[in-house]
């Protein structure tokens, strides 16, 4: 009976509970195979690795999917199932719809599940998980319109959330999801952006009139996707409990905690062994059953809590890293280059009409195969490495070269020249 009564209002009648806002990233790209020199122009399969290896697009789904998607998609829906306040917000990649209708339908199922059950919201991103916002402003439009109708389509529900692909984020991504007529964005809530503030409260970005910003606790966020599992860490184990004080301490000063994370942390980044997926039970269920707090979906977030004043984030901050900038992907010259072919065709490539040709340009984008390309060696090398299929870097660069040539190659057919050289 309150769901049209005034936020503001809302709370005069003490309806608007504190609590979390869970955001889980669900994707996996289309790895380059070992595409060699002595492919292009002859071989135009870039990622159908039919090898026993990393690059195997289908193996590498099947293994996390066991591990990672089929039993976090159980749990959830038991959840769901048993604690009718749980709410759960999840961006799924068109690059990771394709890859489990063609190798495990059944996940894809199990999600549209998830989202039938009216609280769990599908986050609007780009389709190919790409960094086109940073190169081509109709690419990247065209790439969230395309993401826009999957959604749609698959999982019979409309976006109202947005964010960019990393959770990179600055103002102008904050005013272009607001003209574009999102509630919520999400970025990271980054120390040196924040000064002093909290991530725990709802913002509005600089410029905008409706949109509202959502920030990640990366504290609290990465206790669990990264140090859960670290017997080394001072606070392994980590039990339900001592993480709930924790989340109640941050909630003092805040309205919201926002726990943003991959979702392969619970089975594939945290090993079950680790007891990641009972200390998630017994944390939900715990949190849902109290009076005090509740969960809330990003947009329902953005509805309910009032802005806490102007975030501006006049420069590109990521959750990646301890930088939290583009170096992950854009952090040396291998990886500039390889963003500079792939978008210099983007003209050529659109012209042709032809959609293999597009597609596969279109999977070149994705952000993880600059990922691969990362020369980091120091705090975040180890993270770098444990991601990357490849053996090194600069084979990441080659396989994903020679590709972006014979990119070119195909071109010629339909064009004669194409701009630029490889």
């Amino acid at each position: 009976m309150y769901q049209d009564v005034p936020a503001v209002i809302r709370k005069g009648y003490g309806v608007s509970k504190k609590g979390i806002v869970l955001y889980l990233h669900v994707h996996q790209p289309w790895r380059v195979k070992d595409y060699s020199v002595f492919h292009t122009a002859s071989e135009h399969e870039y990622f159908n690795d039919t090898s026993g290896t990393d690059r195997n697009n289908g193996k590498v789904f099947l293994k996390v999917a066991e591990k990672s998607y089929r039993p976090m998609n159980r749990l959830l829906k038991q959840l769901l199932d048993t604690q009718p306040d749980f709410k759960v917000s999840l961006s799924i990649t068109g690059t990771f719809v394709e890859q489990a209708e063609l190798y495990a339908p059944d996940v894809l199922e199990d999600f549209k599940a998830l989202v039938a059950t009216g609280r769990v919201e599908i986050v609007a991103e780009t389709y190919y998980h790409s960094l086109a916002f940073f190169y081509s402003r109709e690419e990247f439009e065209r790439q969230v319109a395309m993401h826009k109708e999957m959604v749609e389509r698959v999982f019979g529900v409309t976006p109202t959330a947005f964010r960019n692909t990393e959770l990179s984020y600055y103002d102008e991504i904050g005013k272009w999801a607001d003209q574009a007529g999102y509630k919520a964005v999400l970025a990271e809530g980054w120390d040196p952006i924040l000064a002093g503030r909290t991530p725990n409260r709802v913002y509005q970005p600089p410029g905008t009139e409706h949109i509202r910003l959502l920030t990640k606790n990366y504290r609290l966020s990465d206790d669990i996707a990264f140090r859960f599992g670290n017997k080394g860490w001072e606070q392994w184990p980590l039990s339900a409990s001592s993480y709930e004080q924790w989340l109640n301490e941050a909630l003092n000063g805040g309205d919201i905690v926002n726990l943003f994370m991959d979702y392969e942390t619970f089975g594939e980044h945290q090993w079950e062994d680790t007891g990641i997926f009972e200390f998630f039970s017994k944390f939900v269920s715990e949190w849902a059953t109290r009076d005090d707090v509740g969960f809330y979906t990003v947009t329902g977030a953005a509805e309910t809590f009032d802005s806490a004043g102007e975030l501006s984030m006049p420069y590109t901050v990521t959750w990646a890293d301890t930088e939290r900038d583009l170096s992950a992907w854009l952090g040396n010259t291998m990886q500039h280059e390889a963003m500079r072919h792939i978008y210099n065709l983007e003209a050529d490539v659109l012209r042709s009409g032809d959609v293999n040709l597009i597609g596969d340009w279109r999977r070149l984008q994705t952000s993880d195969h600059t990922y691969y390309m990362c020369t980091k060696w120091f705090h975040d090398g180890d993270v770098h490495a444990y991601f990357s299929p490849y053996n090194s870097p600069y084979d990441a660069f080659l396989y994903y070269m020679n590709a972006v040539r014979d990119v070119r190659f195909r071109l010629m057919a339909y064009h004669g020249s194409t701009h630029g050289d490889l």
